[in-house]
């Protein structure tokens, strides 16, 4: 017997199946093989039909159980992980109304800084624990002034996650986790955020009905059987966007657990109970996925834009033929580069910089001394000290770490990369073989309330090695300073 997990990205769908005794994963699969198309009407626009996101979960279904010989009634349960901060809406008879504007679309950022100038930054921090910003509630806004024949007909808006629950149960609801996310959720008063409603003149009864992040939120119905191909009756256990559930996937639920990704960008995701909004103009806070009123567990999200795309943009221009290759020559140069520093925010305005655009920047390079194994080992380093510099930032923000786990993909191969960090914070790195898509799937489990399970199938399936600090952490707290300085330097000519 089986439960099934998807994760909703904005360029694929992932499905798998795991074991519900041992919580092993079966297999995995991708649907469309190539990425799945975004609309851009306008620059910074970003849209996707949800009705194309149903249609390919549907195809990794049918495909999942196909090649691993598996039938709709050996599945018992599903759970969900998506794409954050994305907008659907839908009339009375559950059609969308208007293609999902996606977590990457800025149209709304200036109705989220508005919003947050007039509400205040005291009453948006200490109850939002965040800006408005260019969320779900600031985009639903943006329809209701710039649409509002569309706004009108309006039943509901609902989160991606949302939309695929109800394709599969004909049944809209949404979590708490998943109201936060989209900035609508008052933790001060534990209930919807009413007063960002009238501000933005939102109508309340657009909300969905709240259910449990863990538990029967709905039930396949018999339309959900036919296009989807689980058996009419099957639970929906489970639903998170993918930032909370990259966190529970790595076994991240309590205060001073930390999840970290290091992909094309990179992302520190920190669970605390502290309702701190000090840093909410540079750090997300989100009800995490095992928040409840009486256990107020936070993920602090701190997202790095010039990260890996970093590394990928010198592989493309160094006459390197591939990323061991770069590892090679990066290890053959010491700590600190030989004084070169890399600056790698080359990936649009940063959010942990205050949203200043500083680029990438080469300091100190000697051109009769340095070579590409300098720039090699400078990009790592920088990309290292650019994750110490956002913890620091967290730590200012109430967060205490205790340690820090992270999938077994991207920077997190590279050792240079996850000896820097983990020398300079102090914390030993886990790392584990899991995907997202795994770790919804073992989540619907969670409805039994038996999180040491849980925890037992991550470790027993998946967990590779264990990055420990080095105990000489001289060099690295040098070469970091260096480093700090000049991202300094940079910042204060802005």
């Amino acid at each position: 017997m089986y439960y099934l997990g998807l994760d909703i990205g904005s360029s694929s769908i992932k499905a798998a199946l795991v074991e519900i005794a041992t919580g092993k994963s079966l297999g995995v699969v991708q649907e469309p093989k190539e990425e799945m198309s975004m609309f851009a009407q306008k620059n910074g626009w970003a849209e996707q039909k949800p009705n194309d996101w149903w249609l390919h979960i549907c195809n990794a279904i049918t495909s999942l159980k196909k090649q691993y010989n598996v039938s709709r009634t050996q599945i018992k349960g599903i759970g969900i992980s998506y794409q954050m901060h994305g907008l659907v809406l839908v009339d009375k008879k559950g059609e969308p109304l208007r293609k999902s504007i996606i977590w990457c679309d800025s149209r709304a950022v200036e109705i989220g800084n508005k919003a947050f100038a007039g509400i205040g930054t005291e009453k948006c921090a200490s109850h939002l624990l965040n800006s408005p910003a260019n969320f779900t509630a600031s985009k639903l806004k943006w329809v209701k002034e710039n649409e509002p024949d569309i706004y009108k007909k309006i039943y509901k808006f609902m989160l991606p996650g949302d939309y695929v629950a109800y394709k599969f149960s004909n049944k809209i609801n949404t979590t708490i986790s998943g109201l936060s996310e989209g900035i609508f959720w008052d933790f001060k008063n534990n209930s919807v955020a009413d007063f960002l409603l009238e501000y933005y003149g939102i109508d309340k009864s657009l909300v969905p009905d709240i259910v449990d992040t863990f538990g029967i939120q709905s039930l396949v119905d018999e339309k959900g059987e036919q296009e989807s191909g689980i058996a009419a009756g099957t639970p929906i256990y489970y639903r998170a966007g993918d930032q909370p559930n990259n966190a529970l996937s790595l076994n991240v639920f309590n205060p001073g657990e930390v999840a970290a990704t290091g992909g094309t960008s990179g992302v520190v995701y920190a669970v605390t109970d502290n309702l701190s909004g000090k840093e909410s103009t540079r750090v997300n806070n989100f009800a995490h996925v095992n928040y409840s009123s009486e256990n107020k567990r936070i993920g602090k999200l701190l997202n790095i834009n010039g990260a890996g795309i970093q590394y990928r943009w010198l592989l493309n221009n160094l006459d390197v033929n591939s990323y061991e290759e770069m590892n090679n020559l990066a290890s053959e140069i010491p700590v600190g580069s030989d004084g070169v520093c890399l600056i790698p925010f080359g990936n649009g305005a940063e959010r942990m910089l205050n949203n200043k655009e500083i680029g990438t920047r080469i300091v100190n390079m000697n051109l009769n001394n340095h070579h590409k194994g300098h720039m090699c080992r400078a990009a790592l380093e920088g990309i290292a000290f650019s994750f110490v510099y956002g913890i620091e930032i967290l730590k200012s923000d109430g967060i205490k770490l205790s340690v820090i786990r992270a999938g077994n993909d991207n920077l997190f191969r590279s050792e240079i990369f996850a000896n820097t960090v983990a020398t300079l914070i102090q914390q030993e790195i886990e790392i584990y073989n899991t995907t997202g898509a795994i770790g919804a799937a073992r989540a619907a489990n969670l409805h039994t309330g038996d999180f040491e399970s849980f925890s037992k199938a991550i470790m027993d399936n998946d967990h590779v090695m264990t990055f420990m600090p080095f105990k000489d952490q001289k060099p690295y707290l040098e070469a970091y300073q260096n480093w700090k300085k000049e991202l300094e330097l940079v910042l204060n000519n802005q």
